[in-house]
């Protein structure tokens, strides 16, 4: 384990869980930095559209992203994401740009070149990262690690409401549909699939608040660093 001034805290779960959410409110309580890992492949689906790569031909996909720029631009209210220097943080929150990130993040060589970009973003701590493998597969050596989850009923309502039009039970249907293929695609993908790491600790937040969330991985985190500084005062 090294000794980074500041932790990496590795935020894993699938669609609707609340990582994006939980992620931002840490961040700010904490001073971090939230490195988003699904704005960062949203990106790269956004250019996929924009340029007519295939979605299902790893290897254009792969070159199209090593010849991208992709960046997180901390905010008070949040991160800019930019691609090839353009402010693209809306745009990339559509269902399409959502639909071809999960459709193009299969593929292991794209998430090779990924996960590479994002360990240097992360090396020196003070990140908190969240994700689908982050925990696994891009910090593996994470001080801290949370598996979030949820009920899928309850990650439908939560990304309906922020998606849809009051009582518009088309896209509702559509929101679910998605998810039920998003999760069924993330955990069964032979490269990095979705699960908990080892040593992460789980947090249900089906009938839990933000806040409460929030004060959860806070408590752990404040586990971390007491026994890192028990172990350095043994030393």
């Amino acid at each position: 384990m090294s000794q980074r001034e500041k932790l990496i805290i590795a935020i894993d779960g699938p669609a609707g869980s609340g990582k994006s959410t939980i992620a931002q409110h840490l961040a700010r309580k904490l001073g971090y930095v939230n490195l988003e890992s699904g704005a960062m492949y949203r990106a790269l689906g956004l250019k996929a559209l924009e340029s007519g790569v295939p979605l299902d031909d790893e290897a254009r996909l792969t070159e199209l992203a090593q010849r991208s720029t992709i960046a997180l631009d901390p905010t008070p209210l949040g991160n800019r994401v930019l691609l090839d220097g353009r402010d693209v943080s809306l745009r990339i929150r559509d269902s399409d740009v959502t639909d071809a990130a999960s459709r193009s993040s299969v593929y292991p060589r794209v998430r090779e070149w990924m996960v590479a970009h994002q360990r240097e973003m992360g090396k020196l701590g003070g990140v908190i990262m969240e994700g689908r493998d982050i925990g696994t597969k891009v910090f593996p050596d994470a001080e801290v690690k949370i598996f979030l989850d949820a009920k899928l009923d309850v990650r439908v309502q939560r990304r309906t409401t922020q998606v849809c039009a009051t009582d518009d039970r088309s896209c509702a249907q559509q929101v679910a549909e998605q998810m039920v293929q998003r999760d069924q695609r993330d955990t069964t993908r032979t490269e990095s699939p979705l699960v908990p790491a080892p040593d992460a600790v789980i947090v249900d937040s089906s009938n839990m608040s933000i806040e409460q969330v929030v004060q959860r991985i806070e408590q752990v985190v404040e586990e971390r660093l007491s026994r890192r500084s028990a172990g350095a005062n043994q030393h």
